[in-house]
């Protein structure tokens, strides 16, 4: 790193605050909750890495100032678990303002759900 440990440590933090804010909701939405929707999907992810990133890019990398301007006082290394609640909420919003995934949709999640199933794609014994 140019600064290290700080500047590692600082973006390892921006990462992993990026990965929370645009994954993490879809995948857990998109294993426990057939209603969700692959618009809501896309909007929940959009709506936390915008959120997460432009706080990271105004605030982080090093810029003087200290904590002027944060909202609730919140760093930009932990903003990530803010843009993952607002994921959550676009994302379920946004599947039930759109029409419901088709059944077979649904079948397949539940299917996903099923440890005694076989994954999916895997060939048949």
């Amino acid at each position: 790193g140019i600064h290290p440990p700080g500047f590692v440590a600082e973006t390892v933090a921006f990462a992993f605050g990026l990965a929370a804010a645009s994954f993490f909701p879809v995948l857990v939405l998109g294993v426990f909750s057939a209603r969700t929707t692959k618009q809501g999907a896309v909007a929940g992810m959009l709506a936390g890495i915008v959120f997460t990133g432009g706080y990271v890019l105004t605030f982080g990398f090093g810029r003087s100032g200290g904590s002027d301007g944060w909202l609730l006082g919140i760093s930009p290394t932990g903003i990530g678990s803010v843009g993952m609640v607002l994921n959550f909420a676009v994302t379920w919003v946004v599947s039930r303002l759109t029409p419901a995934p088709s059944a077979e949709t649904r079948a397949r999640v539940e299917r996903m759900r099923d440890p005694a199933e076989p994954p999916i794609g895997a060939p048949e014994s």
